[in-house]
């Protein structure tokens, strides 16, 4: 039992990269005894993998077609950050709420760093990972699991359009100067600041991804 469950973890796992970095592109179709090949096991953890990713919206499962990976529109990502926006909003306010010490803070400053520095050399991808890991923390901070839960799997979505929209977008400067505020207004135990700022902060990335998906229109995300 232990081993299945090891591969289904690893199967999830390594189908989820394959989906973020392309290799299973948007629209395609596969079955499970393709994808079983490819990972080196039984299509049965294959099958659980699936499930999972059909659960995070990643995947539609096709009776006798295997599995396609799901497209993500402009539409599907305006109706996304919508929903993010009001929950990581939330968590802001509650993390200013909960009256953290600059040392709980800690990891919320250490990316921000991270994201200066990754701007500085010009890392995109840098970047983009040190600003996942904020918004993994504020959530985190917020206290509310079940909207950790919630948040979580739309992240995923937003990570899969953000990948393809990541060199054609303007430099993230005003983003960074938006986290350093949200954090300051965190750690001065100010609620109001921190979710007004952090809102418009989302806001303003969703119009910018969404007219970037529109634009250049990847209608195949």
């Amino acid at each position: 039992m232990q081993d299945t469950r090891s591969n289904s973890e690893r199967a999830t796992t390594e189908l989820r990269e394959m989906i973020f970095s392309g290799a299973l592109p948007p629209g395609s179709d596969h079955l499970e005894t393709e994808l079983a090949e490819k990972l080196g096991m039984s299509r049965t953890p294959v099958r659980e993998a699936a499930l999972t990713l059909r659960a995070q919206g990643l995947v539609e499962l096709r009776p006798r077609r295997g599995l396609r990976i799901n497209p993500v529109s402009a539409k599907d990502m305006a109706d996304i950050y919508d929903i993010l926006t009001e929950l990581e909003s939330l968590a802001a306010a509650r993390a200013a709420e909960a009256r953290y010490s600059r040392a709980d803070l800690a990891t919320l400053a250490t990316a921000i760093g991270d994201m200066t520095e990754a701007l500085a050399q010009d890392d995109l991808r840098a970047w983009a990972n040190a600003d996942d890991r904020f918004h993994r923390e504020l959530v985190r901070l917020g206290g509310n699991a079940r909207l950790s839960m919630i948040v979580s799997v739309m992240r995923d979505q937003v990570r899969r359009a953000r990948a393809t929209t990541l060199f054609i977008r303007p430099k993230p400067t005003q983003s960074n100067d938006d986290h350093r505020a949200v954090y300051q207004a965190i750690a001065e135990g100010d609620p109001k600041t921190a979710h007004d700022i952090h809102h418009a902060h989302r806001l303003r990335a969703r119009d910018m991804l969404v007219s970037l998906l529109e634009k250049h229109q990847f209608h195949g995300l």
